[in-house]
């Protein structure tokens, strides 16, 4: 915020000959200076306290992160999903705060890495505060948060907290650094106004940075893992592998909408700068502001063009995928939202409905799983995004967003040249390389030692079961089970997915409950629960004819022959 100054040389004169003139010219001065200085504090105060809602508002999109992967997983695995948000965060915030900063913002530094501010030392300063740090440590987690989406449903645990910890300690910060540092080789905001094309890349707030970087990461993880079981056939016909709750997607989406308002216009960091001298009613509130509609614009006619086109392609109106149309719509305005026109936004939306459609049949046709679509959705959309930015940037808007040179380029199909574009196709080319080089490199170590991909039978019987010691539902839970059972006991029947159990009969040998199953649903598990040698009990067969063998002690073991499912009943 701008601060004026009252001098007591220039007002002497301007008092004439009266009486103590010098005395009542530096009483005045005094009292104007004080004044103005604490306009300045407040405009400060104002600035920090948008920057921090901001944050706060990013941060809330973990949430919305964790609830759309839970309701796009099976049940089996939602403990694990939630679980791998909770440690993006939290190891994001440690290494972020030990290098990532430093790495991205750290200055003096040279245009490929930051060099200083390491663990926050000279925190706050005249460049940055605390504020500061919160809100682009909210963006590193949000990149962390789109690679566990790809890698769903089959990763290992400790694979998680690995790539966790590079990608928000290194990987990330060093893009960050070339495009919105002021030091970085490509940014447009670069302090010695050496620009790259004489323009530098404008992606404001992170269609490349932060969609492009997180949707690369998890594209090789999930290219290196290999789909889930079940998701192709032996023919490679793609097989539907739906997530079991459609309101949590809902209800993630929605959140991450809500968040989206912290994360695009909240990367004008500040609010109260006025633009030139046209008066209070127009200023860096009003960028702000027309940020927030070009985001909402875009998302809509994304979601809209979705909700027609899958009618037509598929036949019924589809839920996850209008969400995540929306959601497509929103990745790809983030780079431009703050120098084009809303009416360009819908066009941005309307693109990206198309980028993601075409972008999921590619993945289907050579047979790429991503649980959450997130390589698509992150990765097309967000390279669309940082190509409509280089086609519909409005001069002025980028004057105001990016001051200080005359003459920077603009969007191609707004009379501003290709300089801009040429930009932007180079930011596509350095962050996929980037990218590609640094986290592919470490899944493949990772699958190597055995360290990536969990077993098929433990992909079978889910990770909530397998590495972390029950259900996220207590539906599911052994005690839930458990007391079921003690209804079993006396008389009623019992469901156990494709089991169903009922009392034994008094001649039975075994004490086994007799059992009908249905094969071709049984869930897998590798042994009995609790360790004991299982025994071979009396022979069962399956609706099919075929006979199944069963193995018990207190645990309950069913496999068929021809089938590679296994199924379990836990029996007190």
């Amino acid at each position: 915020m701008a601060t004026s100054t009252c001098s007591a040389v220039d007002l002497i004169p301007l008092l004439g000959g009266a009486t103590n003139a010098t005395a009542a010219a530096h009483f005045i001065c005094d009292q104007f200076n004080s004044v103005s200085g604490k306009f300045a504090d407040t405009g400060h105060a104002v600035d920090t306290s948008f920057l921090l809602f901001s944050a706060y508002l990013v941060f809330a999109m973990q949430l919305g992160f964790a609830m759309l992967c839970a309701g796009s997983v099976r049940a089996k695995n939602t403990m694990n999903i939630m679980l791998t948000n909770v440690i993006d965060a939290a190891a994001g915030g440690l290494f972020y705060f030990l290098f990532g900063f430093a790495f991205a913002f750290g200055g003096p530094s040279n245009g490929f890495i930051g060099t200083h501010n390491f663990g926050l030392t000279g925190f706050p300063s005249e460049s940055f505060d605390y504020s500061y740090f919160l809100y682009q440590w909210c963006f590193a987690i949000a990149a962390a948060g789109i690679t566990s989406g790809s890698i769903a449903e089959r990763t290992q645990f400790s694979a998680y907290l690995l790539y966790s910890a590079l990608l928000t300690g290194f990987v990330y910060p060093i893009v960050s650094h070339w495009f919105w540092s002021g030091d970085g080789w490509a940014s447009a905001s670069r302090s010695d106004g050496n620009l790259l094309f004489g323009s530098g890349v404008i992606d404001f707030a992170g269609s490349g940075v932060v969609h492009l970087v997180g949707a690369v990461a998890g594209l090789w993880g999930a290219l290196i893992e290999g789909p889930r079981i079940g998701r192709f056939d032996q023919t490679g016909k793609p097989e539907s592998i739906k997530g079991h709750n459609g309101a949590l997607v809902v209800m993630g989406t929605f959140l991450l909408w809500f968040g989206w308002y912290g994360f695009n216009p909240g990367s004008f960091v500040t609010i109260s700068k006025a633009y030139g001298a046209g008066g209070s009613f127009y200023g860096q509130w009003s960028g702000v502001g027309r940020a927030a509609v070009t985001t909402t614009l875009s998302g809509c006619a994304a979601a809209l063009t979705t909700l027609f086109a899958k009618k037509v392609l598929i036949g019924h109106w589809n839920l996850t995928d209008v969400c995540n149309g929306l959601l497509g719509g929103f990745a790809a305005i983030t780079g431009g939202c703050s120098v084009v026109d809303p009416w360009a936004a819908v066009v941005c939306g309307f693109v990206a409905a198309w980028v993601l459609i075409a972008c999921n049949y590619l993945a289907e046709r050579v047979q790429y799983d991503d649980p959450l679509e997130a390589a698509q959705l992150h990765g097309g959309c967000g390279a669309w995004g940082i190509i409509f930015t280089a086609l519909f940037a409005e001069k002025r808007y980028v004057n105001e967003v990016y001051p200080g040179v005359a003459g920077r380029p603009y969007g191609l199909l707004m009379g501003g040249g290709g300089k801009l574009m040429m930009a932007h196709l180079v930011q596509i080319a350095v962050i996929v390389g980037w990218t590609s080089v640094t986290m592919g490199p470490l899944f493949f170590v990772l699958h190597r030692l055995g360290l990536l991909r969990i077993s098929h039978e433990e992909e079978t019987a889910g990770m909530d079961l397998t590495s972390h010691g029950g259900y996220a539902y207590n539906d599911d839970d052994i005690g839930e089970a458990k007391r079921r059972e003690q209804g079993m006991r006396h008389g009623r029947s019992l469901i156990v997915g494709p089991l169903i159990l009922t009392k034994p009969a008094p001649s039975s040998r075994s004490g086994l409950p007799l059992l009908v199953a249905e094969a071709e649903r049984l869930t897998c598990l590798r042994k009995p629960l609790d360790g004991r040698p299982a025994v071979v009990a009396p022979r069962m067969t399956n609706p099919a004819g075929a006979e199944c063998a069963v193995l018990a002690r207190r645990s309950l073991l069913v496999f068929c022959p021809g089938s590679v499912k296994w199924a379990l009943a836990k029996l007190g």
